[in-house]
């Protein structure tokens, strides 16, 4: 067990790549080069998963001290040895992990070594699918945090830009065309009704992210079942499951839903801006950035640009997790290990989509003069007023 700080993020064991065997360990990374549109990488990222997975078998074995079913001494070695994720040799065990399908197999190797005297009581009652699902949900978990953040963030401001265009006319556009007058605190209040939504959704699902623990078949076979199954949840923070989830993906599917909610709510915030950016309208404009590398002239609407292009690529991803449902057996082969990447990714697409709505949203230029301009038509608009003193009444 070796200190490396270098991890080469991004590689999986189906890649078939072997990190060890170039001899520049950057030439195979992914670092983000073409993923712009992308948040939350560290709290996604193999050091942060590989941190996420030694905490959940210290978790396990403090659970069994507890009930003495396991040694304080064994339980107190493994914590401190897991709370030093940063010394295990994490190019090591991407390699290791081809042999065996996934990467619990050669830490919990790692992680017996390095405890000594207490190895045999490591991993006791688990599988490599409860390490890594509880893992992978204390990363949700933690993502979740971050998104909700920058989703609050942008409720917050939609609030006052629907408040303050409460009766700021503008043209409606329906089916490309001009239509008939609105206001723009409508849509901004519209908006506003949208991440609320994916707020209320990832509130739900983040709070029904489960541990688990059901042992190699799923039938919890280990001395103190149930009891250790709810010391574990409780010791990771997660909900305690009614039963161990292997191939019952419903906490993947909610979470999924949920995510991808987010992904088109936000993606529906940037095409608007986009519209509205345009330099025939230019009803809005970006606050910062979006230089052009051959027209200086040119002030691109980057920010929603990158969010539009996150909300794209989400469902494919969803697609993938929602496909896990159909799982055969009591383990499945294939099915779960499709889930790793879709659900790292979709979780850092989303990350990237609230952080850049919420910085789009806090530097938005309103242009109403403009919005006066094109409207060029006579009319009321309607209950438009009315209507955004309703939505801003709700949470």
């Amino acid at each position: 067990m070796t200190s490396h700080e270098d991890a080469v993020d991004g590689a999986d064991p189906m890649s078939g790549a072997d990190p060890m065997s170039g001899a520049d360990p950057m030439s195979g990374a992914d670092l983000g080069l073409l993923s712009p549109m992308q948040s939350a990488v560290g709290e996604t990222g193999d050091a942060a998963v590989l941190a996420a997975m030694l905490e959940a078998e210290a978790a396990l074995i403090r659970a069994q001290a507890a009930l003495g079913l396991a040694p304080r001494q064994a339980a107190e070695a493994v914590s401190a040895v897991a709370a030093r994720a940063a010394d295990f040799d994490l190019p090591r065990l991407i390699a290791g992990s081809g042999s065996g399908g996934n990467p619990v197999i050669p830490l919990v190797e790692e992680l017996r070594r390095a405890v000594g005297p207490h190895a045999p009581h490591v991993h006791l009652g688990a599988t490599s699918q409860d390490i890594l699902d509880t893992a992978l949900m204390l990363v949700a978990h933690r993502s979740l945090g971050t998104i909700l953040a920058d989703l609050r963030a942008a409720t917050d401001a939609l609030t006052g830009i629907a408040a303050e265009h409460r009766e700021t006319p503008m043209a409606a556009r329906t089916l490309t065309q001009q239509a008939v007058p609105t206001t723009f605190g409508l849509k901004a209040a519209g908006w506003r009704k949208l991440t609320a939504d994916a707020r209320h959704r990832l509130h739900a699902a983040r709070h029904g992210l489960p541990a688990q623990l059901g042992g190699p078949a799923g039938t919890l076979d280990q001395p103190g079942g149930l009891a250790v199954l709810a010391g574990f949840a409780a010791e990771v923070g997660l909900a305690e499951p009614v039963l161990p989830w292997h191939v019952l993906r419903t906490p993947v599917a909610d979470l999924a839903g949920a995510l991808a909610f987010t992904a088109g709510a936000l993606g529906k915030i940037a095409a608007d801006v986009l519209v509205l950016s345009r330099t025939e309208i230019a009803e809005v404009s970006e606050g910062v950035g979006g230089d052009s590398s051959s027209m200086p002239h040119k002030h691109n609407p980057v920010k929603a640009t990158l969010v539009a292009a996150a909300a794209r690529q989400v469902p494919a991803l969803t697609t993938v997790l929602y496909g896990s449902l159909v799982a055969e057996d009591e383990r499945p082969s294939g099915a779960w290990h499709a889930e790793w990447q879709a659900l790292r990714q979709t979780l850092r697409l989303v990350a990237g989509a609230a952080r850049n709505t919420a910085d789009l949203l806090a530097g938005l230029r309103i242009h109403p003069e403009r919005m006066r301009d094109n409207l060029r038509l006579t009319g009321s608009t309607g209950s438009a007023a009315a209507l955004v003193d309703r939505a801003l009444s709700e949470e």
